[in-house]
């Protein structure tokens, strides 16, 4: 297991405390999982999905949010932030913390399904972060995607060893009951939260990853193509194989 670190220890005066990450994973945006269960619901009552971005009307495309315009004001505090950690500013790198923890925490734990293994694994990579604070480059690549490309190496690291094995573990999450109009009712009304969570657990990793950066985390194709070292249109691509292999692995009376 990689050795725990926590913020705290790296200067920033920040430790997660006690189930806080697990939290990021129950509180996964409500908006984000309904429009995953309509494209999973899309496939089984077998309507065409198309291999392309969201679209901009109010209510979920099935192929995950649509990508909103970048709030200048946001983008600009963590440009700042970013200038300043990089320079050794702590405080500025505990305000990234903050921002960018919890959307880490989902990617890495619907990869490793186990909550202390998550938890090692986010620490790491904030620490390998601040580590490499002061030779970030931006180079078209959003601090976002960095640290989410930190965290999959370390993923990789980590089953590469040999040390543990990839097991579907449905024990900590907690269900959300949600309720979403449209065309595929009957099959929405089976197909609870817990169902597609613990389906999307069993998906190859970089389907389950797209998924996650996609819909969970509300990440731009954009984004999730830098964070996966991928084409835009190859990440449209792995969107739409992933949601209908995701339809494949629930329960047989879904399908």
């Amino acid at each position: 297991m990689v050795p725990q670190r926590t913020i705290g220890a790296t200067g920033t005066g920040r430790r997660a405390p006690g189930g806080s990450y697990m939290s990021a994973v129950d509180s996964a945006p409500i908006v984000g999982l309904a429009a995953l269960r309509c494209a999973v619901a899309a496939v089984l009552t077998s309507r065409p999905l198309l291999a392309t971005t969201a679209s901009t009307s109010g209510s979920p495309s099935p192929l995950g949010p649509p990508p909103t315009s970048p709030d200048d004001v946001e983008a600009t505090r963590v440009a700042a932030l970013v200038d300043l950690a990089r320079r050794g500013d702590a405080e500025a790198f505990g305000a990234l913390y903050d921002h960018y923890s919890a959307a880490v925490y989902r990617f890495v734990y619907y990869r490793v399904s186990t909550q202390a293994l998550a938890e090692d694994l986010v620490s790491e990579t904030f620490f390998r972060a601040l580590r490499s604070m002061s030779s970030f480059q931006w180079q078209g690549k959003d601090f976002g995607a960095w640290l989410m490309t930190i965290a999959r190496n370390l993923i990789v690291d980590h089953y590469k060893s040999g040390r543990t094995r990839l097991e579907t573990t449905t024990g900590d999450f907690t269900g959300h009951e949600g309720v979403t109009d449209g065309p595929e009712d009957e099959v929405l009304a089976g197909l609870t939260n817990d169902l597609l969570r613990t389906a999307l657990m069993r998906l190859p990793a970089e389907q389950q990853e797209c998924l996650v950066m996609r819909f969970l985390n509300g990440s731009s194709i954009a984004e999730t193509a830098k964070a996966l070292g991928r084409s835009d249109g190859a990440v449209k691509q792995l969107q739409l194989r992933a949601v209908r292999n995701l339809a494949k692995l629930l329960p047989e009376e879904l399908r």
